[in-house]
């Protein structure tokens, strides 16, 4: 889908800069920024409720009312594909069929035309309910970013429409995590390769502004959590290094295993010419895998990390392993099958689950180490971010004892993934680099 106005770039560059000193150019977007910020945090919490609303019928009421059990392999592989069939159907139906094809799109790209969010929406929050592996981030941005692109060029059209794309980003990616460092360290990877006047934390401050709006107006409402009940980690000790290389180097093979699959999967599922079709045969794997994987494996599997990480030897090194494979399997079907969502919170689970493995196998690892510098090979190969993928991981454990060692493991987790393929198409179906 054509963005509304030629957008030069799909990423956001620098804010406008109206004449003036310094801080007479930068109070003018404090208030549009708390507006967008707070209003992308609302949108993302109202689809986060509805989703939760939604799922309890679906996998508590309904099956208790036919007598069949909520997580039994059959009721699973009926519902994800029955959810399949219906955001098909969606698709086909509401206008814009929900933007372009979400295995060629990012976490922050080009704005849409506002028409297609409210389809967009719906079949996000279907994908929620339903059971699909795959998070909200990409979607709820993307109906953020046109709603303030088409808003903002109409109430403010002196300024550059690129600001309310940036400002948008940065309020849906706060309010996602719960923080606007989350949303700082993303754009200023991008705001560091672009040139632009004015100092770095001037061409920030509006965006830092939106999510420091955003993630505060979730955490007062919903109070989010990221962090898991693991045992407190008591290093760094000389024998953690070398742990915390081979399990971030772990994390990124897996990574890249299922970004090599990307491109595969999807020219399957474009073999079969109709969405519909597509979806509903996406859905169906998606239901043998969660036969397959168990339950945890479901859904975006940010309540399911804390599932596992509440009894770390709950389960065996080969059924962590497992659950990784399963998961990772199924974010690269249901992103290419043309399911709406987004890549992070599912490899999070992934990397959970692939750490607590390295725990299993050898009990002298520390879970929470071994969880952190997995989870940071992981969004390493899928995201290629390496900021969030190093705020992410230390997150979760909490502990800022852990920082010294992530930042070593980062080291060869990012040789083994810079320049190759990433986890997202372009137009010709080959992913990009």
């Amino acid at each position: 889908m054509a963005p509304e106005t030629p957008a030069p770039s799909p990423t956001p560059p620098h804010p406008p800069h109206p004449p003036g000193t310094p801080a007479r150019r930068l109070l003018p977007l404090v208030l549009p920024a708390i507006v967008v910020g707070v209003v992308c945090a609302l949108i993302l919490l109202g689809v986060s409720l509805l989703a939760e609303q939604l799922q309890d019928v679906l996998w508590e009421s309904l099956p208790d009312a036919l007598g069949v059990g909520g997580f039994s392999s059959v009721w699973m592989v009926v519902m994800l594909t029955a959810t399949g069939l219906a955001v098909g159907l969606v698709l086909r139906a509401v206008p814009g069929h929900g933007g372009p094809d979400p295995a060629t799109t990012g976490l922050v790209d080009a704005p849409m035309r506002p028409g297609v969010v409210p389809g967009l929406l719906l079949v996000t929050t279907l994908a929620l309910a339903g059971g699909v592996s795959l998070g909200p981030e990409n979607p709820i941005t993307a109906a953020n970013i046109a709603l303030a692109f088409w808003l903002g060029r109409r109430f403010a059209p002196g300024a550059p429409g690129e600001v309310w794309v940036a400002l948008a980003a940065a309020g849906t990616i706060g309010a996602l995590f719960g923080t606007p460092v989350a949303a700082a360290l993303i754009l200023s990877e991008v705001l560091a390769s672009q040139p632009g006047p004015g100092a770095f934390w001037d061409r920030l401050f509006a965006p830092l502004a939106a999510g420091t709006a955003g993630a505060l107006t979730m955490s007062l409402i919903a109070e989010p959590s990221f962090g898991l009940s693991l045992p407190a980690y008591t290093g760094p000790h000389w024998g953690d290094l070398l742990s915390a290389l081979l399990i971030a180097s772990a994390g990124a093979l897996l990574g890249l295993l299922a970004v090599y699959a990307f491109p595969v999967a999807h020219r399957v599922f474009a073999a079969l010419r109709h969405p519909v079709l597509a979806l509903t045969a996406g859905g169906l794997a998606l239901g043998l895998l969660g036969a397959l994987g168990g339950h945890l494996t479901l859904f975006k599997g940010l309540d399911e990390v804390k599932t596992l990480a509440g009894d770390p030897d709950g389960w065996s090194a080969g059924e962590f392993a497992g659950m990784a494979i399963v998961k990772m399997a199924a974010l690269v079907i249901a992103a290419t099958c043309g399911f709406r969502g987004g890549r992070i919170f599912p490899s999070v689970f992934a990397g959970v689950s692939l750490g607590l493995c390295a725990h299993a196998l050898v009990d002298a690892v520390p879970p929470s180490l071994a969880v952190s510098c997995a989870v940071l090979g992981v969004l390493l190969a899928v995201t290629r971010q390496g900021w969030v993928s190093l705020f992410t991981a230390a997150v979760l454990v909490g502990d800022a004892s852990v920082l010294p060692l992530l930042c070593a493991a980062t080291l060869p987790a990012w040789l083994l993934v810079t320049g190759r393929a990433q986890m997202q198409l372009d137009a010709d179906g080959k992913s990009l680099r």
